[in-house]
């Protein structure tokens, strides 16, 4: 059963906590999905803790939804949340995301092995892998090519019919430039260029 995610970027606004702003302390700057709209469980579990199965600690999983959250989000995430349609919220600032170590990496496994027939590119299996892959993976895909760095950026190659794709379960390759959380971080780092690191926020929430 797939696991969605959904929510939005927030900022705090600078006047919350003076007597001129009487409005709500954070705001809502944008909804998630038009800069993000994947199913990434190994993101999903570095990030927040949700479909782990990689094993990383996550950088902020289970804090729930934030008392002082925006109007907009509320809206939005409430009332599913309400009815039990949704689990694992929590939120993020962006000082946290920034501060992330690109070189972090689960304790189960090294990398994420993805492929498919050549005749078929659509259907593709995956597979998180150890450093040392399993006969049962090396039965389906063969060796991994000679001089294949498992520990740097994603490589691909074609084996016996198959296209194939490694990529090492670090922060930077999950989260870092091109991938699909690229668009996401760039809105929060130009908000947070703006109203400080601390003041902007990712919140989300799963089905």
């Amino acid at each position: 059963m797939s696991t969605d995610i959904y929510g939005g970027i927030e900022f705090r606004h600078p006047g919350a906590g003076t007597d001129y702003y009487d409005g709500e302390p954070w705001v809502a700057a944008m909804d998630l999905w038009p800069l993000y709209d994947e199913t990434d469980y190994a993101s999903f579990g570095c990030l927040f803790g949700v479909r782990n199965d990689a094993g990383f600690r996550p950088l902020a999983a289970g804090r729930g939804l934030p008392p002082d959250l925006s109007g907009g989000l509320r809206t939005q995430l409430e009332p599913w949340a309400e009815a039990g349609e949704l689990h694992g919220a929590t939120w993020v600032s962006w000082g946290e995301i920034a501060g992330l170590d690109p070189a972090s990496a689960p304790g189960h496994y090294a990398g994420r092995l993805t492929w498919s027939a050549e005749s078929l590119p659509s259907r593709l299996n995956q597979r998180l892998v150890p450093g040392r892959w399993p006969p049962e993976v090396l039965a389906e895909v063969g060796p991994p090519p000679a001089g294949l760095d498992r520990s740097a950026g994603p490589s691909e190659w074609r084996s016996g019919g198959l296209r194939c794709r490694y990529e090492p379960l670090t922060a930077g390759v999950l989260l870092g430039p091109g991938s699909a959380w690229s668009h996401v971080f760039a809105v929060m780092k130009a908000l947070a260029g703006r109203y400080g690191d601390e003041a902007v926020r990712l919140v989300v929430a799963f089905d």
